[in-house]
């Protein structure tokens, strides 16, 4: 037994790694990863905790480029929601004591 065979993989980890790596290219391509469905229902999830949002009225939009993904998600709130700024409430300070 030579030094190189000693600390090569066997064949089965290695087809494993190279069909993972196939079936994420794969997936990538053809725009079917579970990641982008499970990222929608719960960003849509966490909005409908504050606000109805009807599910018809949600775009969702993956743009892949070389280096950079985009995932851009547009919804329709309704008009009757209105954004208030959250104010701070005012601390008392010890010299006003």
């Amino acid at each position: 037994m030579s030094l190189l065979t000693f600390f090569r993989k066997s064949s089965a980890p290695v087809a494993r790694e190279r069909l993972q790596v196939l079936l994420a290219h794969e997936r990538l391509i053809t725009g079917k990863s579970d990641l982008i469905a499970t990222l929608q229902e719960e960003i849509l999830a966490v909005i409908a905790k504050h606000v109805a949002v009807d599910r018809d009225k949600v775009q969702i939009k993956l743009d892949r480029g070389a280096t950079v993904s985009m995932l851009e998600i547009d919804i329709e709130v309704p008009a009757a929601v209105a954004v208030e700024p959250k104010l701070e409430p005012e601390r008392e300070t010890e010299d006003a004591a």
